[in-house]
Protein backbone atom coordinates (compact mmCIF):
# COMPACT_ATOMS: atom_id res chain seq x y z
CA UNK A 1 0.00 0.00 0.00
CA UNK A 2 3.01 2.12 0.82
CA UNK A 3 5.15 1.56 -2.78
CA UNK A 4 4.32 5.04 -3.71
CA UNK A 5 5.75 6.50 -0.38
CA UNK A 6 8.44 8.50 -0.98
CA UNK A 7 9.73 8.65 3.14
CA UNK A 8 8.49 8.17 6.69
CA UNK A 9 9.08 11.32 8.51
CA UNK A 10 9.13 12.14 12.28
CA UNK A 11 7.39 15.21 12.98
CA UNK A 12 7.19 16.69 16.51
CA UNK A 13 4.82 19.43 17.67
CA UNK A 14 5.70 21.68 20.92
CA UNK A 15 5.00 24.14 23.14
CA UNK A 16 3.39 25.30 26.54
CA UNK A 17 0.01 24.12 27.44
CA UNK A 18 -3.10 25.84 25.93
CA UNK A 19 -1.59 26.70 22.92
CA UNK A 20 -3.38 24.49 20.82
CA UNK A 21 -1.07 22.15 19.97
CA UNK A 22 -3.93 19.10 19.80
CA UNK A 23 -6.39 21.51 17.60
CA UNK A 24 -3.44 21.99 15.42
CA UNK A 25 -2.78 18.41 14.77
CA UNK A 26 -7.15 17.52 14.76
CA UNK A 27 -7.48 20.03 12.48
CA UNK A 28 -4.69 18.82 10.06
CA UNK A 29 -5.16 15.21 10.25
CA UNK A 30 -9.11 14.90 10.81
CA UNK A 31 -10.28 18.94 9.91
CA UNK A 32 -12.13 18.93 12.74
CA UNK A 33 -11.74 21.33 15.32
CA UNK A 34 -12.98 20.82 19.22
CA UNK A 35 -12.88 23.91 21.63
CA UNK A 36 -13.16 21.66 24.71
CA UNK A 37 -10.30 19.22 23.63
CA UNK A 38 -8.99 18.04 27.16
CA UNK A 39 -5.03 18.79 27.36
CA UNK A 40 -2.54 16.08 26.33
CA UNK A 41 -1.76 13.27 28.96
CA UNK A 42 1.81 12.49 28.01
CA UNK A 43 1.91 12.15 23.73
CA UNK A 44 -0.84 12.18 21.27
CA UNK A 45 -0.06 10.33 17.97
CA UNK A 46 -1.71 10.41 14.42
CA UNK A 47 -0.32 9.23 11.00
CA UNK A 48 -1.26 11.13 7.97
CA UNK A 49 -0.09 10.99 4.07
CA UNK A 50 0.19 13.78 2.53
CA UNK A 51 1.91 15.11 -1.31
CA UNK A 52 3.82 17.77 -1.63
CA UNK A 53 5.55 18.76 -5.21
CA UNK A 54 4.39 15.17 -6.41
CA UNK A 55 6.48 13.16 -3.68
CA UNK A 56 4.27 11.62 -1.07
CA UNK A 57 5.27 11.36 2.41
CA UNK A 58 3.98 9.54 5.78
CA UNK A 59 4.12 12.09 8.68
CA UNK A 60 4.09 10.38 11.77
CA UNK A 61 3.13 13.28 13.86
CA UNK A 62 3.53 13.52 18.02
CA UNK A 63 1.81 16.09 20.02
CA UNK A 64 2.74 16.58 23.15
CA UNK A 65 2.15 17.75 26.59
CA UNK A 66 2.90 21.36 27.48
CA UNK A 67 3.06 20.50 31.23
CA UNK A 68 6.12 20.04 33.46
CA UNK A 69 5.29 16.97 35.11
CA UNK A 70 5.52 14.78 31.58
CA UNK A 71 8.73 16.50 30.73
CA UNK A 72 10.49 12.70 31.60
CA UNK A 73 9.33 11.57 28.10
CA UNK A 74 11.52 14.08 26.44
CA UNK A 75 14.55 12.15 24.85
CA UNK A 76 12.56 9.40 23.58
CA UNK A 77 10.04 11.79 22.17
CA UNK A 78 12.92 14.10 20.23
CA UNK A 79 14.91 11.29 18.82
CA UNK A 80 14.67 10.83 15.11
CA UNK A 81 12.60 13.90 14.60
CA UNK A 82 13.09 15.14 10.82
CA UNK A 83 10.80 18.32 11.41
CA UNK A 84 9.38 20.20 14.83
CA UNK A 85 6.26 22.69 14.96
CA UNK A 86 6.52 25.16 17.84
CA UNK A 87 3.97 27.01 19.02
CA UNK A 88 2.94 29.91 20.70
CA UNK A 89 -0.66 31.69 21.07
CA UNK A 90 -0.95 35.11 19.78
CA UNK A 91 -3.37 36.03 22.27
CA UNK A 92 -0.74 35.15 25.51
CA UNK A 93 2.66 36.57 24.92
CA UNK A 94 4.15 34.35 27.69
CA UNK A 95 3.66 31.57 25.75
CA UNK A 96 5.88 33.44 23.12
CA UNK A 97 8.75 34.14 25.96
CA UNK A 98 8.74 30.63 26.80
CA UNK A 99 10.01 29.39 23.41
CA UNK A 100 13.31 30.08 24.26
CA UNK A 101 13.29 27.47 26.69
CA UNK A 102 11.51 25.14 23.95
CA UNK A 103 14.62 25.53 21.20
CA UNK A 104 17.20 25.01 24.22
CA UNK A 105 14.94 21.43 24.77
CA UNK A 106 14.84 20.52 21.25
CA UNK A 107 18.78 21.92 20.98
CA UNK A 108 19.66 19.59 24.36
CA UNK A 109 17.44 16.45 23.07
CA UNK A 110 17.67 16.18 19.33
CA UNK A 111 19.83 13.75 17.70
CA UNK A 112 20.01 15.78 13.95
CA UNK A 113 21.21 19.26 13.14
CA UNK A 114 19.53 19.95 10.33
CA UNK A 115 16.16 19.58 11.96
CA UNK A 116 13.68 21.92 9.94
CA UNK A 117 11.74 23.98 12.49
CA UNK A 118 8.52 25.84 11.93
CA UNK A 119 6.82 28.57 13.93
CA UNK A 120 3.32 28.51 14.45
CA UNK A 121 1.63 31.47 15.66
CA UNK A 122 -1.95 29.75 16.86
CA UNK A 123 -5.07 31.50 17.10
CA UNK A 124 -5.21 34.35 15.18
CA UNK A 125 -9.82 34.17 14.77
CA UNK A 126 -8.96 35.68 18.31
CA UNK A 127 -9.17 39.92 18.96
CA UNK A 128 -7.15 39.93 21.86
CA UNK A 129 -3.92 39.53 20.10
CA UNK A 130 -0.31 40.27 22.60
CA UNK A 131 2.05 39.07 20.00
CA UNK A 132 2.27 41.31 16.72
CA UNK A 133 2.88 39.22 13.37
CA UNK A 134 6.62 41.40 12.67
CA UNK A 135 7.79 40.00 16.09
CA UNK A 136 7.01 35.95 15.25
CA UNK A 137 8.26 36.79 12.11
CA UNK A 138 11.51 38.08 13.57
CA UNK A 139 12.01 35.24 15.90
CA UNK A 140 11.89 32.95 13.55
CA UNK A 141 14.27 34.25 10.66
CA UNK A 142 16.87 35.22 14.22
CA UNK A 143 16.53 30.85 14.92
CA UNK A 144 16.55 29.82 11.21
CA UNK A 145 12.59 28.76 11.50
CA UNK A 146 9.89 28.84 9.07
CA UNK A 147 7.14 31.12 10.06
CA UNK A 148 2.99 31.11 9.89
CA UNK A 149 0.39 32.49 11.58
CA UNK A 150 -2.39 29.89 11.85
CA UNK A 151 -6.00 29.25 13.26
CA UNK A 152 -7.03 25.85 14.38
CA UNK A 153 -10.54 27.40 14.21
CA UNK A 154 -10.94 28.64 10.79
CA UNK A 155 -7.91 26.16 9.59
CA UNK A 156 -6.24 29.16 8.47
CA UNK A 157 -2.83 28.11 7.61
CA UNK A 158 -3.33 25.08 9.26
CA UNK A 159 -2.41 22.78 6.17
CA UNK A 160 0.16 25.18 5.05
CA UNK A 161 2.25 25.01 8.16
CA UNK A 162 2.55 20.84 7.53
CA UNK A 163 3.11 21.16 3.89
CA UNK A 164 5.80 23.76 4.05
CA UNK A 165 7.93 21.97 6.38
CA UNK A 166 7.72 18.39 4.66
CA UNK A 167 8.74 20.20 1.68
CA UNK A 168 11.65 21.86 3.51
CA UNK A 169 12.64 18.32 5.02
CA UNK A 170 12.15 16.83 1.63
CA UNK A 171 14.95 19.20 0.33
CA UNK A 172 17.12 18.89 2.83
CA UNK A 173 17.99 15.08 1.42
CA UNK A 174 20.54 14.74 4.39
CA UNK A 175 17.40 14.81 6.75
CA UNK A 176 15.96 11.43 5.15
CA UNK A 177 17.87 9.86 2.26
CA UNK A 178 19.65 7.62 4.47
CA UNK A 179 16.56 5.55 5.79
CA UNK A 180 15.86 5.01 1.98
CA UNK A 181 18.92 4.61 0.15
CA UNK A 182 18.51 0.87 -0.90
CA UNK A 183 15.08 1.79 -2.01
CA UNK A 184 16.34 3.50 -5.12
CA UNK A 185 14.18 6.60 -4.22
CA UNK A 186 13.58 9.49 -7.36
CA UNK A 187 12.47 12.81 -6.04
CA UNK A 188 9.98 14.33 -8.60
CA UNK A 189 10.48 18.26 -8.98
CA UNK A 190 6.85 20.04 -10.41
CA UNK A 191 8.36 23.78 -9.48
CA UNK A 192 5.25 25.01 -10.89
CA UNK A 193 3.33 23.89 -7.56
CA UNK A 194 5.95 25.35 -5.08
CA UNK A 195 4.48 27.40 -2.69
CA UNK A 196 1.27 27.67 -4.68
CA UNK A 197 -1.49 26.26 -1.78
CA UNK A 198 -0.20 28.91 0.32
CA UNK A 199 -0.77 31.78 -1.93
CA UNK A 200 2.51 33.77 -0.01
CA UNK A 201 1.01 33.68 2.51
CA UNK A 202 3.82 31.89 4.39
CA UNK A 203 7.65 33.09 4.96
CA UNK A 204 9.92 30.96 3.59
CA UNK A 205 13.57 31.86 4.83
Amino acid sequence: MDEDVLTTLKILIIGESGVGKSSLLLRFTDDTFDPELAATIGVDFKVKTISVDGNKAKLAIWDTAGQERFRTLTPSYYRGAQGVILVYDVTRRDTFVKLDNWLSELETYCTRNDIVKMLVGNKIDKENREVDRNEGLKFARKHSMLFIEASAKTCDGVQCAFEELVEKIIQTPGLWESENQNKGVRLSHREESHGGACGGYCSML
